[in-house]
């Protein structure tokens, strides 16, 4: 079998080594031909200089080092594009996923012809009220907004068919919801399967509340994206022409009722005087922005940018 781990990392010097021997162990036991791939995102400590030994010892271990800190899904990027197995796995560095859960995901893809498998920490060892709670709060918007039945969207032990990881785009923060990114893309065959989780052994977690936070706002951008990213005008111009439109019959049916009166020979008031009229002019006003937003990114999508990513100081092949 042939497989590219890809581990993201970021100061993570005192799991590495142990991490690194438990996955070879793994690899040998179950006769796998594979390729350990560690894409250090901008360490200040020695979890560099561990990756360069590991690879100067073990051929199948390569690096990637960022310049600096540029986040998970660019590490995850990074990484997808250099895998050539045909099958990848993701964990995370700290030890908290367990790599004698490979051969069972690995099972679900090439048995069960699943495209991508998410592993379930059913059972946790984080603090409840910091992290478990908003985990499950997070994960049950996740499921209503996007559409894809999991329980843990942000585990990061996954495995993917190659050909999944070669059509997404992970950018932004949003590794949380590769599996809705591999959904959008084509991929509809998206399994889970329970998993291990560990206390963390060294060193402290890397992710505060914030990432909640964050992830929800994530996880509306996805949800616009997928329903209107390749089609704004279907948003922004159907919005933009109903408020125009209400706008304009209000103002003209406050002008049509004083030329009525004018004409009954009827007291009347001045059409500025009116708080309805301003009312109308500020309806027409914004829906003619959210009409014009919408043609923007209609052509902002038929412009190819080429945007920054990261910069890549060392790699290891």
């Amino acid at each position: 079998m042939n497989l590219s781990i890809i581990i993201p990392l970021l100061n993570e010097e005192e799991s590495l080594q142990e991490l690194h021997n438990w996955i070879v162990s793994v690899m040998k036991s179950n006769n796998y031909s594979y390729e350990v791939i560690f894409i250090d995102d901008g360490s200040t400590d020695k979890s560099w200089d561990i990756i360069e030994q590991l690879s100067s010892e073990n051929p199948n271990s390569k690096g990637i080092r960022f310049l600096r800190n540029y986040g998970k899904s660019q590490a995850l990027h990074a990484g997808f594009a250099k895998a050539k197995g045909d099958i990848v796995i993701t964990m995370d560095a700290d030890l908290q996923d367990s790599p004698e859960e490979i051969p069972g995901l690995i099972d679900m893809i090439t048995n069960q012809q699943f495209d991508l498998v998410s592993g379930w920490k059913k059972k946790r060892y984080d603090s409840v009220f910091a992290k478990n709670l908003p985990s499950k709060l997070f994960n049950w918007a996740a499921r209503r907004t996007s559409g894809v039945k999991l329980n843990d969207f942000n585990c990061g032990l996954k495995a993917y068919k190659n050909v999944v990881v070669k059509n997404i785009e992970v950018s932004g923060e949003m590794h949380r919801y590769i599996p809705v990114l591999a959904k959008n893309a084509g991929f509809g065959k998206i399994g889970e399967k329970v998993v291990l989780h560990q206390a963390r052994k060294y060193g402290e977690t890397k992710f505060g509340m914030e990432r909640f936070i964050n992830g929800f706002l994530d996880l509306i951008t996805i949800w616009f994206l997928s329903r209107f990213g390749k089609r704004p005008m279907h948003l922004f111009g159907a919005l933009g022409s109903i408020m125009f439109l209400i706008g304009f019959l209000a103002a003209g049916f406050i002008g049509f009722f004083k030329l009525y009166k004018l004409y009954h020979g009827m007291p009347y008031e001045l059409v500025t005087n009116n708080p309805w009229f301003y009312i109308s002019l500020t309806t027409m006003i914004i829906g003619t922005q959210l009409f014009l937003a919408g043609f923007l990114g209609e052509i902002i999508l038929r412009t190819k940018n080429n945007e920054e990513r990261y910069k890549i100081s060392k790699e290891l092949s």
